[in-house]
Parts: C-alpha cells; sequence; structure tokens
C-alpha cells in the first residue's frame, strides 16, 4: 500500500467535519501517484468514489487535468487549432451531428482538434464510426493530429492515443458501477492550447465547474453548456445557457431555440453512421440534423468573434451550410 497515496485519502475522507477538498497542487500529486500506477487497487477505488459521491471543485479539476498534461508529449512544432472539441459521452443513444458542425467550421477556415473514447456501441452512436463513414481516419496520436490539423483543419485523435493512463480510469466503471471522475476533467484537457474550448456536459450542475476549471487553466475563450446526449451539440428545439470565457472573463450568454412546434425526437432516428455521411454529402435531407449542425457552430463562431451577436452567427452558419451544399453538388456534377 502506498502510504504517500493514503495521506491524500485522508484528505478528502476524514468525515463531514475533519475533510476537505483537494487544492490544486495536491489534486495535481494525487493523479500524478494514480497515473503512474503508485496507488493500490483499493486506494484507487476509494479515492474515486469519495471524489464522486461529495463533488469535486474546480481546483481539484485543475490539478488533474495538470497531471495528465505532464504526462503528455506534444509535437516539437505545431500550429494551435482554433478550436479544442472534447467528445467523452460514452453512450450516445442519438448521431453525433456535432461531427457535422465541426466539418463545417474547418472548412471555412476555422481548425478543430476534436478528441474522445471509444464509447458503447450497442443500441449506440459512437463518434468514431461515423468518422469513418464520412472517410476521416483516427490519428495515432499528437504528432499525426498535428500534421492534419495543418493540412486540413480536422483531426481526431483517441484519448489512448496521447494520455493512456487517463484513458483506462474509463475502464473502472463496471468495477466502480458509476463513472469517475475522468469522465469530467478530460473535456478540460485542450491538449494543444487551442484559443476556444467547447465543452459539452449532461448536468447543468457542471457548467460553473467546467467555466472555472478552464478559467483556472488560464483558457481564454470557451463556451460551456448542456448538450445533446452530453456533447458539444446545440439542441435547436430549445432554448440553452452557456457559461462562457471571453478574454478569460467569466460571463453567460442565452441561446434561444431555433425550430418551433414539436421538438424532434432524436432517440429515435436511425443510428446508422451511412445516414450522417449522407446528410453531409447532400444526398439526404434532413431537416432537425442540419438545424442542430449549423446551431452548434453558431456557438463557435460567436465565441471565436465571427459574428458580433447570437442572431448573426446563426445566420452566418445557416449560409455556410447552404455554401457546402451548393460545393458538393457542383463537385458531383463535374464527376
Amino acid at each position: 500500500m502506498s502510504t504517500e497515496f493514503a495521506d491524500y485519502l485522508k484528505i478528502i475522507a476524514r468525515g463531514p467535519t475533519l475533510s476537505r477538498s483537494l487544492t490544486r497542487e495536491e489534486a495535481e500529486i494525487a493523479m500524478g501517484m494514480v497515473l503512474d500506477g503508485k496507488v493500490d487497487p483499493e486506494q484507487l477505488g476509494g479515492f474515486l468514489l469519495v471524489l464522486r459521491q461529495r463533488g469535486e471543485t474546480a481546483d481539484e479539476f485543475a490539478g488533474f487535468v495538470d497531471a495528465t498534461k505532464q504526462r503528455m508529449t506534444l509535437p516539437t512544432s505545431f500550429s494551435k487549432p482554433d478550436i479544442d472539441w472534447p467528445t467523452y459521452a460514452d453512450r450516445h443513444r442519438q448521431q453525433p451531428w456535432y461531427v457535422l458542425a465541426a466539418l463545417l467550421l474547418a472548412e471555412n477556415g476555422i481548425s478543430v482538434f476534436m478528441h474522445g473514447i471509444e464509447g458503447e456501441h450497442k443500441d449506440c452512436a459512437p463518434t468514431r464510426p461515423v468518422l469513418r463513414a464520412l472517410g476521416i481516419e483516427l490519428c495515432s496520436g499528437l504528432d499525426d493530429a498535428a500534421e492534419r490539423l495543418t493540412k486540413s483543419g480536422f483531426a481526431y485523435a483517441g484519448l489512448e492515443t496521447f494520455a493512456p493512463e487517463t484513458e483506462t480510469l474509463f475502464h473502472l466503471k463496471p468495477k466502480l458501477g458509476v463513472r469517475s471522475v475522468a469522465n469530467t476533467f478530460v473535456r478540460d484537457l485542450n491538449p494543444f492550447g487551442a484559443q476556444l474550448a467547447m465543452v459539452g456536459i449532461v448536468h447543468s450542475a457542471y457548467r460553473p465547474q467546467h467555466q472555472e476549471t478552464l478559467r483556472l487553466l488560464g483558457q481564454s475563450r470557451a463556451a460551456v453548456f448542456k448538450g445533446i446526449g452530453g456533447e458539444v451539440h446545440r439542441n435547436p428545439y430549445k432554448a440553452g445557457r452557456a457559461a462562457i470565457l471571453l478574454n478569460g472573463e467569466p460571463g453567460e450568454e442565452s441561446w434561444p431555440a431555433l425550430v418551433s412546434g414539436e421538438a424532434f425526437l432524436w432517440r429515435q432516428e436511425s443510428l446508422a453512421p451511412d445516414l450522417v455521411a449522407g446528410v453531409w454529402q447532400g444526398e439526404t435531407e434532413h431537416p432537425p440534423a442540419v438545424a442542430s449542425i449549423t446551431a452548434t457552430a453558431a456557438i463557435a463562431l460567436r465565441l471565436l468573434g465571427r459574428a458580433n451577436d447570437i442572431a448573426e452567427a446563426d445566420a452566418l452558419a445557416g449560409a455556410m451550410w447552404q455554401t457546402h451544399l451548393k460545393t458538393v453538388s457542383q463537385t458531383a456534377l463535374a464527376g
């Protein structure tokens, strides 16, 4: 048993009157020991479950991010992408239309680095099969991702390729019975230091925590909002709030619903990856999906300063989609 790690367990687990949260430095050291394999399984389980039951702080999240990033190896030379786009909801019961939002932005000169985990496949629609259906290869690591970003403006890398020790924490859910802190803090990693961090959440309570974590990490621009399936995926049928950072200053924006009438039932559509590819290629009409794609892209356009207000951002994203469809149509005719 690691007696050193036991000291950190005592800090968080000595009861309601004697326990306290970890400082950022303590959280970094503790998570570093976890990632370096210096913690017994019993200690790790206790650590993760106490944090889960009590609820983590922004300082703890920031420390966990620090520990993970210290163990990552970045390329010797790279250009920072415009957007960091984490995708860590592990059970998508609806299509990941946000992939097309990211590709739409990349098509318009806004580079996007997307990263995530494999996710569940049975009765689910994870990100990676959709990328393959679109002909997009997964990156082998951050070096490969940096090259792809330079060439095409979009890259996806699995967490296991650049932070494998952190990725293993996701596999503990069957033994713990619940998700762990890793499911949360990885959304704030931003490996390449993109100027805009887009973070999707499942529970609204995490909105201010991510905002404060990103602020502590020195993030300049960010948008944290409750997205479809817990992803960076705006629902055009619902109004929503985004906790934001602009030049490092926290704020909040309210985004209106874009589509009136009966809401689309996202979980009742086909989960076949080819459906997403068909919409991107202009072969399949899917108005709800297109509304979600452009609505999601609009948040990025607004936070990057490409639009002066929310209405202008929504209009700009819609125009980008129409241009995309014209381009694919002309390409098909030329072929």
